[in-house]
């Protein structure tokens, strides 16, 4: 089973990279116009896929580095640079803006009852972030305990997730502007430290 400080770091990096309380005013977006109930059903529909997405890479992400011959050391140095470049977006607000010009494009070009698929489920929650990091986490729990563990810990966050988007509206309203701005820049420093750590891990993988 793994231990309590490798579950608690994997849920921090998993909980950080998807971001539930910076989904709600894009979700808001997303669904404008829709009843209460089918905001919900797209909410629910959306976590189920991208749970779907985070758990297939969990359980067959090594074996997909493997077979393209990629070690694991360079996929968490790899992964670490790319959460790291979430992390500097989300200190300087850039990742919000990215995301919501990705939403005003789905907005455009997909029928209503595909919100739930693309954008919601990918990229939005499942996204390269997200994915990199459920992989990177797969590395650091061996067996079958640790898999099951790591697929618990998805749950967890796509709850959260779900609970974000369910009370999207309140929750907006809540945070403001500046509550968004304040919380998604502390969890950008704390993702920062997090990604750092992953390239030293791999660093030392690559070497040893």
């Amino acid at each position: 089973m793994a231990s309590a400080d490798v579950l608690m770091s994997a849920f921090t990096t998993l909980l950080v990279t998807v971001d539930p309380p910076g989904l709600a005013p894009l979700f808001l977006g997303l669904t404008q116009g829709m009843t209460s109930n089918q905001r919900r059903q797209v909410a629910v529909r959306g976590s189920l896929i991208a749970f779907g997405i985070l758990a297939l890479f969990a359980l067959l992400g090594a074996g997909i580095l493997s077979a393209l011959g990629i070690s694991m050391g360079a996929f968490r140095i790899a992964g670490g640079l790319m959460l790291f470049a979430i992390a500097f977006e989300m200190i300087f607000e850039r990742r919000q803006e990215r995301k919501e010009k990705t939403t005003d494009i789905a907005i455009t070009k997909d029928h209503i009852h595909n919100l739930a698929v693309f954008p919601l489920a990918i990229p939005l929650i499942a996204g390269p972030g997200a994915i990199s990091a459920t992989v990177l986490i797969a590395g650091r729990l061996d067996g079958i305990a640790g898999k099951v563990s790591l697929l618990g810990v998805i749950a967890v966050v796509l709850a959260l997730v779900l609970a974000a988007l369910t009370i999207a509206e309140p929750l907006n309203r809540f945070l403001g502007v500046t509550g968004r701005a304040l919380l998604t820049r502390l969890l950008g420093v704390l993702l920062a430290a997090l990604s750092v750590q992953f390239v030293v891990d791999g660093v030392k993988s690559a070497f040893s």
